[in-house]
């Protein structure tokens, strides 16, 4: 599977931004597909969950600003993201893969990850 990521950019706070992770060369709909992030200095971390059947999952820090969302007819994954602090810079991968629940934050759990795209946001 080939995971393409797009949609990054420059935007003030307060602003809203949709990234995009378009796949291809596998069985879309069969993979869950979650968003990372990674600021400078620090570690990559978990931001949103989707898979068909199971509940979305996000982390608490992105919780009721940021939405995940699928459309498995275009192989595409989205991440909404309202309300951008400051905080939310940087950049943002997307990886798919079959994890259980309980594992589903750690970035272990995915075969396949996409290249990235930066979110900056300005204060």
């Amino acid at each position: 599977v080939q995971l393409q990521a797009s949609g990054g950019g420059l935007v003030q706070t307060g602003d809203s931004l949709r990234l995009s992770c378009a796949a291809s060369g596998g069985t879309f709909s069969s993979y869950g597909i979650a968003w990372f992030r990674q600021a400078p200095g620090k570690e990559r971390e978990f931001v949103a969950f989707s898979q068909s059947g199971k509940a979305t999952t996000y982390a608490g820090s992105v919780k009721g600003r940021f939405t995940i969302s699928r459309d498995n007819a275009k192989n595409t994954v989205y991440l909404q993201m309202n309300s951008l602090r400051p905080e939310d810079t940087a950049v943002y991968y997307c990886a798919a893969g079959r994890p259980i629940t309980s594992s589903m934050t750690y970035m272990t759990s995915y075969y396949y990850w996409g290249q990235g795209t930066q979110v900056t946001v300005s204060s």
